[in-house]
């Protein structure tokens, strides 16, 4: 692989200029965020390829001056600042750090490396942030409060409560307990999601036994078993999958179908050569056409009004955990008008995670 091929590999923008500041090389992420033609670009000056101000409107260049001032200078730390677009585009807000190679310590630079990306993804991260401290903040707030009001109201007055009162106390406790553990469980995996570092433990995994393990949760939580149909269609191949992943995917589409669908939920298990497909449908109101491209993403709830609960991170859970597994899966509508989650899981040999 040649030096360009390998700066287009990078995510970020990188302009390369030699010691008399002409641009040498600038990657394809770097041609998309300033709207030029790489090509053109290499051979002028990187004042030109890259116009640059601050907060105050200072030509960026002019103040830090990469080729005079102090020779013990490595660099310039990353800074946001204002990308001056040609062609009467608008401007655009850039992070942008650069590295200063010189011929020798304390000699001149004879290479300049800037590296820059578009500044509002760095905001949408710290939206992302913000609102996930604030979802977080909110969930817990209503468990602890309930947890610390009945163990504090126990402890002071055990014998004003008979055994039934005590027990209906405890048994909040332990649910709200309970919740408190599934948010921390949707964290970890948030996290893990995010960083790409979710590990599976990968067996053979019968999918209708998953299916019917997932309904069976739900009778046993009261709901009545004539709301639940399984089919199955095609030969099922070898599915190699992490068996509590499953279950988790299976039991949170189950779940969300029954919470905010209505009628019947079924689920479909469908073989093919190339692996399984399993849709979960319902026959509630389904999802607004205009929603579906945003259902699989933080913080999204389905439903309106008092039915709106939850963090909104179970489906971005689950796009993960498929995703993990090398499937697909897709939101649409269902064929009874109800909201249908189809997702995949491939053939094959097992593959194990470091």
């Amino acid at each position: 692989m040649t030096e360009d091929a390998a700066y287009d590999e990078l995510p970020d923008g990188l302009l390369v200029a030699d010691g008399q500041g002409t641009v040498v090389a600038l990657n394809r992420a770097g041609a998309r965020l300033l709207a030029r033609d790489a090509e053109e670009a290499v051979g002028r000056h990187l004042r030109d390829v890259l116009p640059l101000t601050d907060a105050a409107g200072n030509d960026w260049w002019r103040c830090t001056d990469p080729y005079n001032g102090l020779t013990t200078r490595s660099g310039q730390p990353e800074r946001q600042l204002q990308l001056i677009r040609p062609g009467g585009l608008q401007h655009c807000e850039l992070l942008v750090t650069a590295r200063y190679v010189r011929e020798a310590p304390l000699g001149k630079v004879v290479r300049l490396v800037v590296s820059f990306r578009d500044a509002a993804a760095r905001e949408r991260l710290e939206r992302n942030r913000a609102d996930l401290i604030s979802t977080v903040a909110h969930e817990l707030r209503s468990p602890l409060t309930s947890v610390k009001g009945f163990t504090a109201t126990l402890l002071a007055k055990w014998d004003r409560f008979n055994d039934a009162q005590k027990m209906v106390m405890l048994e909040t406790v332990n649910a709200d307990a309970d919740r408190v553990t599934r948010l921390l469980a949707d964290l970890l995996d948030v996290s893990r999601i995010d960083a790409g570092r979710l590990e599976l433990r990968r067996q053979v995994v019968d999918l209708p036994t998953a299916v019917r393990k997932a309904f069976a949760g739900r009778v046993a939580a009261g709901e009545p078993e004539s709301r639940f149909v399984l089919t199955q269609t095609g030969e099922l191949p070898e599915i190699w999958a992490d068996p509590d992943k499953v279950e988790q995917i299976l039991g949170n589409l189950v779940e969300n179908a029954l919470k905010y669908g209505a009628g019947t939920v079924t689920v479909a298990v469908h073989g093919t050569p190339a692996g399984a497909e399993v849709t979960v449908t319902d026959e509630g109101e389904g999802i607004p056409p205009e929603m579906l491209s945003r259902v699989f993403t933080k913080f999204w709830r389905r439903g309106d009004g008092g039915r709106r609960s939850g963090t909104g991170l179970g489906l971005f859970i689950i796009k993960g955990l498929v995703e993990a597994h090398g499937g697909e899966i897709t939101a649409g509508r269902a064929p009874a008008g109800g909201a249908l989650f189809r997702f995949t899981l491939p053939a094959g040999t097992p593959t194990y995670e470091a």
